[in-house]
C-alpha cells in the first residue's frame, strides 16, 4: 500500500488577486509562508519519505518547507509543471469571467474541452502527469511520499490518482497550503 499527501503550495500576491498564474513562477507571499507552515507542522507525524515537487516557486518553497520540518528530500519534477494558461496569464479570473462568459461556463463544466488562448490543452497536461505517476509508482510500491503542485495542475493529479472527473477549476483555485491523503492499494495495479 502506498499513502500519497497531495499538497497544495501556500498562497501567492496573484492568488490573493483572483490573477490566473499557471506556469508563471512566482513566490509564496508572508500567508503562503506561514500556510506552508502550518502545512509541515499537521503533517509531522505522516511518515513522509520524500517531497516530489512542481517546479515552480510557490510548490518548491512549500516543499521545501515540508522537506526541512520531516528531515525528507525534496525532488524536483519539471512534469509536474503547472498547466501553461497562454495569454490568460497574469489576467484576474474575474475578468476571464467578464469577457468571455461562454468560455468561462464551459471551463467550470467541461474543463477538458478549453484550451487558453497559445496555451496548452488539459489533455497534454494529464499526459505528461501520468508519465511523471508512471515513474513515481514504479520506485514507490508502498510507503508514505508527498506530490506539491498547484491548482489547476493539482486537480489533474488527483483525477489521474483517483480516476475522477475534474471539476471546475476556476474553483479549487482557492485551496492553498491544503492537503490530501490518497491511499493506492496496489501501485503495480493502478493503471493511470
Amino acid at each position: 500500500m502506498l499513502s500519497i499527501y497531495l499538497i497544495r503550495p501556500g498562497s501567492t500576491d496573484f492568488d490573493q488577486q483572483g490573477r490566473i498564474k499557471g506556469t508563471l513562477d512566482i513566490p509564496l507571499n508572508e500567508e503562503g509562508v506561514q500556510q506552508a507552515i502550518h502545512a509541515a507542522a499537521q503533517l509531522a507525524e505522516a511518515g513522509i519519505e520524500v517531497v516530489y515537487s512542481a517546479p515552480c516557486q510557490s510548490a518548491l518553497q512549500t516543499a521545501d518547507t515540508l522537506a526541512e520540518s520531516l528531515k525528507a528530500k525534496v525532488k524536483r519534477l519539471d512534469g509536474l509543471r503547472n498547466l501553461d494558461h497562454g495569454l490568460w496569464h497574469g489576467k484576474l479570473i474575474e475578468e476571464v469571467r467578464q469577457t468571455q462568459p461562454k468560455v468561462y461556463r464551459i471551463c467550470q463544466e467541461r474543463p477538458e474541452t478549453v484550451c487558453p488562448p497559445g496555451g496548452e490543452t488539459l489533455a497534454a497536461a494529464k499526459l505528461r502527469v501520468q508519465k511523471e505517476l508512471k515513474r513515481i509508482l514504479r520506485k514507490h510500491k508502498q510507503g508514505v511520499i508527498s506530490i506539491v503542485a498547484s491548482e489547476p495542475l493539482a486537480s489533474v493529479v488527483h483525477c489521474c490518482l483517483q480516476k475522477d472527473e475534474l471539476g471546475d477549476l476556476w474553483k479549487s483555485e482557492g485551496d492553498f497550503g491544503v492537503w490530501e491523503k490518497i491511499v493506492i492499494e496496489s501501485p503495480t495495479d493502478t493503471a493511470i
